[in-house]
């Protein structure tokens, strides 16, 4: 009755651990998949890029029709502008990481010559030296101009509600922009970085960096997770197997002990069983020595 009770528990042990194996397994199932979707994402993204980066530049009207609506796929893609800055309404988005630096990007309206009023992006400036704000901001051409920029979304406004100074954004949030330079006709579905304007001004600000190639570490992570689930499966064999030699080590102690038998020198070093029963031996006299010495100290005492 006893042994099948202790069997019964350690069926129970061993489902935990199975329990706990499978459990593991599955959070590492999800994070492995999220990782694979972040990576087919990235995968899309540098796609995209590739396709649409160095492309020839189309009228900015082929790819934004008159209804504002700007489809994903043609992020990146140049398109030309003719028209004007319109200089007075410039505006700095502020905290955008460039040059190591918490710097500013100088946003501009254009009209075109359709009358469409878009937003470029002309570049970034450092902080001043003596103010957060940039020492000076370059002006852009007077006149008609030739542009040439690539398209981007806008951005949402920053969750922390956070505000800006007057004369910058804190995000290039295309409808806030709208409202803050009061043209209602700009367009907000999509804004441009600026790759090249003609006449060339004297003074520009720094060209903005090209996205990044790198397909990031998300395959790497999805078959990390993956290898994560195995080894909480091959652990927990290990644990079931360490456990099944250990109890059949002790099995054959007590049978060995009840016949009374006497291993030879070989049998004594070959075996586990032998080897662990010499290691308690061994051990014995230093508990003998702990009972003798808490004996005397207790004579002593008296």
């Amino acid at each position: 009755m006893r042994e099948r009770t202790a069997r019964q528990q350690t069926a129970l042990r061993w489902a935990g651990y199975v329990a706990i194996a499978i459990v593991f397994a599955i959070v590492c199932a999800f994070l492995s998949n999220w990782q694979f979707t972040r990576n087919a994402e990235r995968s899309s993204q540098l796609a995209l890029i590739a396709a649409n980066y160095d492309a020839a530049p189309v009228p900015l009207g082929q790819v934004i029709g008159a209804d504002g609506a700007f489809r994903p796929g043609d992020q990146w893609r140049p398109v030309s502008l003719t028209g004007q800055y319109l200089t007075d309404h410039t505006l700095l988005a502020r905290n955008r990481a460039h040059g190591g630096t918490s710097a500013f990007e100088v946003l501009v309206p254009f009209r075109t010559v359709d009358g469409a009023v878009f937003l470029v992006d002309r570049g970034w400036l450092p902080p001043g030296s003596s103010q957060p704000e940039p020492d000076a901001i370059p002006t852009p051409p007077a006149g008609q101009v030739q542009v040439i920029a690539r398209l981007k979304p806008g951005e949402p406004l920053p969750n922390s509600g956070r505000s800006a100074p007057d004369g910058q954004v804190p995000t290039i949030n295309l409808p806030l922009i709208a409202e803050t330079t009061a043209q209602p006709a700009l367009i907000t579905s999509a804004y441009g970085l600026l790759v090249s304007e003609q006449p060339s001004p004297t003074e520009t600000p720094n060209a903005l960096e090209s996205p990044s190639d790198d397909p990031g570490p998300y395959l790497s992570y999805a078959i990390q997770w993956i290898l994560f689930a195995l080894m909480g499966f091959v652990f927990i064999w290990y644990m079931i197997r360490t456990e099944i030699r250990h109890r059949r080590e002790d099995a054959e102690d007590a049978a060995a002990e009840r016949a009374g038998e006497t291993p030879t020198p070989d049998e004594e070093e070959a075996s586990p069983a032998a080897r662990r029963r010499r290691q308690r031996e061994a051990r014995r006299p230093d508990r003998d020595m702990q009972e003798e010495d808490a004996l005397l100290d207790e004579l002593t005492s008296r």
